[in-house]
């Protein structure tokens, strides 16, 4: 492929992955096709795709704070527990065939989806968030498994932890993305140093998407602030049913 027309691809390929990370998630079942298709091992593309969402992560968390959402010190307890099972997870390899491991990973989203449009239908007399106590520490314990499939493979992680914030802490879905894009620039940052370890990444293609996934899931912070849980919402199970439907069949 011609050097320009590559640059042009990864950088708007980058953009909508950024912005789907941001609020929803699977925008890594965009990015990592194209890098394999630009001729990277798949090992190389998921370790040259954690750059980018390193990058975008940094860069979605500043956007969030700018839009005065603030998730601390939660997202970081569960972040670090998150990490911790990252390192776990980008060293190990699952004995599951990858057909099997996308309907799963299917199944997994359309559980989401179906709880968001059931949870939408109830207002909640004490709908308050639930951080504390036995919540947080179950939190604590089900973001350590997060980790271990956040470090073996990013596709589809976003949408869990939307399920177990939503659910077990009872958090909107707008500060939820916030938390989500910590605990990913978290415990990427272990993930990728095994990558780098084990020299199964390409820096030049990765900075490249980085730019796209940067400024993508910067412009996809704000607005989902400024729009609020019920847009939010909408976007997150339209992405959920296509992506569902791409892992299934495709």
């Amino acid at each position: 492929m011609n050097p320009i027309v590559e640059i042009i691809v990864l950088i708007v390929v980058g953009f909508i992955a950024g912005a789907i990370n941001t609020i929803a998630g699977g925008g890594s079942l965009l990015s990592l096709p194209i890098l394999i298709f630009l001729g990277l091992p798949p090992n190389i593309a998921n370790g040259t795709n954690r750059i980018a969402i390193i990058i975008q992560n940094i860069f979605t968390t500043a956007g969030f704070k700018s839009k005065g959402v603030k998730t601390f010190p939660f997202s970081i307890y569960v972040g670090i527990s998150a990490l911790i099972g990252a390192i776990i997870g980008a060293q190990i390899a699952i004995d599951i065939k990858g057909e099997t491991f996308n309907k799963i990973l299917a199944v997994i989203m359309v559980v989401v989806v179906f709880y968001m449009v059931f949870k939408s239908k109830f207002k909640h007399v004490n709908d308050i968030e639930k951080t504390t106590g036995k919540h947080l520490w179950l939190s604590i314990i089900l973001f350590f498994f997060v980790g271990i499939y956040g470090g073996f493979i990013q596709a589809g992680v976003g949408f869990i932890m939307l399920l177990i914030l939503s659910s077990v802490n009872n958090i909107s879905l707008v500060k939820s993305n916030a938390i989500k894009v910590t605990v990913a620039l978290i415990y990427t940052f272990s993930a990728i140093a095994v990558f780098i370890y084990n020299d199964a990444i390409n820096w030049r293609i990765g900075l490249t998407l980085a730019i796209g996934n940067a400024v993508g899931g910067w412009f996809a912070s704000r607005w989902s602030v400024k729009k609020g849980d019920g847009m939010v919402r909408i976007f997150l199970i339209v992405m959920v049913v296509i992506m569902a439907i791409k892992l299934w069949f495709f």
